[in-house]
Parts: structure tokens; sequence; C-alpha cells
């Protein structure tokens, strides 16, 4: 006699392998892009296009940042976490010509990391109140610690952000494959809460 546990196809439901969708947003050159290559196990899918001169005066970045390319559409990659949850990442495009996209990319997701850059906050604000005001995905927001180092206090960042209490704020250099496994298990801790309370 089957187990209660056993689904129609005969398996436990233990073994089966659930499926969930994270999407990575921020502003322009927070570094979306280059979390979901740090943490993809397949090669990850870019729709880069090179920066030029007419995009000079629309993409701004900091001098001495050398970004060459810029997604015009979306990145995707996935990750295994375990032998019953596989992630799908989604990162958004950061300019806010590309905002409309953002609606699409979020249907289905069952949470979102926002990244924010300390050295140019002024550009996450989009981000945080898109996921504060215009959707009711579970988001949690990370400071990208761009070479490794923090150059704010999180509670700082908290203050000069607004964000509510129940938002997670976490740092993490996303260059580090284990550092964005940890954002992303807590987008999921976050999402199962929610979902829950």
């Amino acid at each position: 006699m089957p187990a209660l546990s056993d689904s129609p196809d005969g398996k436990p439901v233990s073994d089966r392998m659930t499926s969930a969708k994270i999407v990575i947003a921020g502003g322009f050159g927070v570094g979306k892009t280059t979390a979901v290559e740090a943490i993809s196990e397949i090669p990850a899918i870019r729709t880069e296009s090179w920066m030029t001169a007419a995009a000079a005066q629309i993409d701004r970045l900091d001098p001495g940042i050398d970004k060459v390319t810029t997604t015009v559409a979306m990145d995707f990659g996935r990750i295994t976490i375990d032998e019953a949850l596989v992630l799908y990442l989604f990162g958004t495009p950061g300019q806010p010509r590309f905002w409309p996209m953002w609606d699409d990319l979020v249907r289905g997701a069952v949470g979102a990391l926002v990244l924010v850059d300390t050295n140019n906050l002024e550009n996450s604000f989009a981000a945080v109140n898109y996921f504060e005001n215009d959707t009711d995905v579970p988001w949690i927001v990370c400071v990208n610690l761009f070479h490794g180092v923090a150059t704010h206090e999180l509670s700082e960042v908290r203050e000069a952000l607004t964000l509510p209490s129940h938002v997670p704020l976490i740092a993490a250099d996303i260059r580090s494959a284990r550092h964005v496994a940890q954002a992303l298990l807590t987008v999921v801790d976050h999402a199962a809460k929610q979902a829950i309370g």
C-alpha cells in the first residue's frame, strides 16, 4: 500500500523537484547581471548591448566605472538549491525606459532581491518604490558590497531608503556565489514567512 505522501506518479512528494522564480532587480549598474552570472549553474542568458556614445547622456555611471554593456531585456539563470528546489533567476534591466517590462518579469515570482549600491543610492529609489507600492511580491533589499567593503551601516541604508521594518535588509558581495546563494535563500525564507502569515 503506497504511503499517504505518494503522488499519482508514484514518487513521494519529498522526491519531487519544486521550482520557484526569483527576480533580481535594482537600478542601472548595481550588479544584477553579475549576481545572476555568479550563481547560475547554466551559462547565464544575457541580453546585453554595447553602450554607445548616443546613450552616454541617458545611461550615466559615476566616472571611473568601466561598464561597457547594459541589459536591454533581462538576464536569466538557474540554480539548484538542493534535491527539492530549483530557482529560476530573472534579472531586470535597470534603466527607466525599460521599467514597463518589470510587470511581466515579476509575474509569477515568489520573491524579489532588490540590489542597491550605496555609492549611487538615488538609483535605488525607483526599484524600492516599485516593490513597495506596485506589486505584492515579497522582497528583500541587499546592499551590494562593491570590492567587498561596506561603506555605510545597514541601519543608515534602511533610514535613507525609508524601508519598512518588515522588509529584510542584508549585505553581500554579489561577485561571490556563496553570498548570492545566501541572499536568495533569504528571499525564499522571507517569501515563505509572508505566505504563512
